[in-house]
C-alpha cells in the first residue's frame, strides 16, 4: 500500500451541473490514493465542500461518498416535489426542444430579471437551508481532524470585496452566502454583513490554499466551460455565455498570476525559501459542459445529475491514469495555454 498523496481541492460552482464535480469527487475518494487536505469553493461547489467534510468526519471517505449521494439525491427529490415543473420539462423534451423553451424557465427568468428578490420570495424560503442542515453536521465538521480544512467563499455587496468563510466558523449560512445568485435569493446576512455568490469574485479562490502550509498540489475540478468552438446565436445562448465569462474571470485571473509568479521563481527571481512554487493541476470537461444550456442549471433532473456524475467519474479516472504519478512532483497543465 502505497502511502497517499497529499492535494487541495479548488470547486467550481454551477448550479446542478456541480453533480459534474460530485462525480469527479467520488472518483477520488474511491480510488484511494489522493488525502484531501483542504478545500477552498463556491456556490454548488461549497455545497459539495461541506457535504463531502461532514461525510469524512463521519466515516472517512465511504462516509463522504455515501453523503455526497446523499445530498445529490435529495437536492433531485426537492425538484420533484413541483410536480408540474416535471410534466413540463417531460412534455420538453419529447417535442426535442431547446432547454430555453421550456416554459416555467421562462417565466421564472422573466420575473427574477423583473421583481427584486424581496418581493419574489418575501418570506426569503430557500429549500436548501433544511436540506443543508439534515446532510451536513456543521459542528462536527468544524472541529473534525478527519474533515479537511474549508475556505467558502462569497461576494461582501457593501464592500465589493470577497468574503473567505473558513472552518472553524463553517455555518449554513456561510454555504448560502456562497451560493446566493442575486435574481433569485435575497442577499444572506452573516454577522451583520451580506452577501451574494462568491462566483462574481473567486470561483473558486485559489489563494487560500496557496496562503495555508501544506502541500503545494492544487486540483481545481472546473463546471463552467472554458472554451467553446461555436459562436452562440440565441439570446438565451448570448446570456449564457456572458454568464459563463463572467464566472471564470476571477479563476483566469488569478491563474495569470500564478503562472507570472512560477516564471519568476524557476529564473531565480523570486527566492524559492520564501516563495512557494505550487504545483497546479485541472480536472473539467469542456465538451460536455459547451453541451449543456443554462436552463439545465436550474433543473436538478436525477437522471441530468446521474449522466453529470457518471461523467465526472470518467474524466477522474482518466486523469488519474495519465497525472497521478506527477502529483507532488509538476503541474499536469500548461498555465499559459489555458488560461493566458
Amino acid at each position: 500500500m502505497h502511502p497517499l498523496k497529499n492535494v487541495t481541492l479548488a470547486l467550481q460552482g454551477g448550479g446542478a451541473h456541480g453533480a459534474f464535480v460530485w462525480g469527479v469527487v467520488d472518483k477520488v475518494l474511491e480510488d484511494g490514493r489522493l488525502g484531501i487536505e483542504a478545500i477552498s469553493a463556491t456556490s454548488a461547489g461549497a455545497m459539495n465542500a461541506v457535504a463531502l467534510a461532514s461525510g469524512m468526519a463521519a466515516g472517512g471517505p465511504e462516509g463522504a461518498r455515501q453523503n455526497l449521494e446523499f445530498f445529490w439525491a435529495e437536492v433531485s427529490r426537492m425538484d420533484q416535489t413541483f410536480d408540474v415543473f416535471s410534466r413540463w420539462n417531460q412534455w420538453i423534451q419529447a417535442l426535442k426542444l431547446p432547454p430555453e423553451y421550456h416554459p416555467v424557465h421562462a417565466l421564472l427568468h422573466f420575473l427574477t430579471h423583473t421583481l427584486p428578490p424581496n418581493l419574489l420570495n418575501p418570506f426569503n424560503f430557500n429549500p436548501l437551508r433544511e436540506l443543508l442542515l439534515r446532510a451536513v453536521d456543521f459542528d462536527e465538521l468544524n472541529r473534525s481532524p478527519r474533515a479537511p480544512k474549508l475556505f467558502l467563499n462569497a461576494t461582501n455587496i457593501r464592500t465589493g470585496k470577497l468574503k473567505v468563510f473558513e472552518t472553524p466558523a463553517i455555518s449554513v449560512e456561510a454555504v448560502l452566502a456562497s451560493a446566493c445568485l442575486p435574481p433569485y435569493f435575497q442577499a444572506v446576512e452573516v454577522d451583520g454583513e451580506h452577501y451574494w455568490d462568491g462566483g462574481y469574485l473567486g470561483n473558486p479562490a485559489i489563494f487560500p490554499l496557496i496562503y495555508r502550509q501544506g502541500t503545494s498540489d492544487v486540483i481545481i475540478m472546473q463546471v463552467t466551460a472554458i472554451t467553446r468552438n461555436e459562436l452562440p446565436a440565441s439570446a438565451a445562448d448570448i446570456l449564457h455565455r456572458i454568464n459563463e465569462i463572467s464566472f471564470n474571470s476571477s479563476l483566469m485571473r488569478e491563474m495569470r498570476a500564478i503562472a507570472f509568479a512560477t516564471r519568476l521563481i524557476d529564473s531565480g527571481e523570486l527566492d524559492s525559501t520564501k516563495h512557494r512554487r505550487m504545483f497546479m493541476h485541472w480536472i473539467g470537461n469542456d465538451t460536455l459542459m459547451s453541451e449543456l444550456g443554462t436552463a439545465t442549471q436550474f433543473h436538478p433532473e436525477w437522471g441530468l445529475l446521474c449522466k453529470l456524475r457518471d461523467a465526472g467519474r470518467q474524466t477522474a479516472s482518466d486523469w488519474l491514469d495519465r497525472n497521478f504519478e506527477h502529483i507532488g512532483t509538476r503541474s499536469t497543465i500548461e498555465i499559459d495555454k489555458m488560461f493566458m
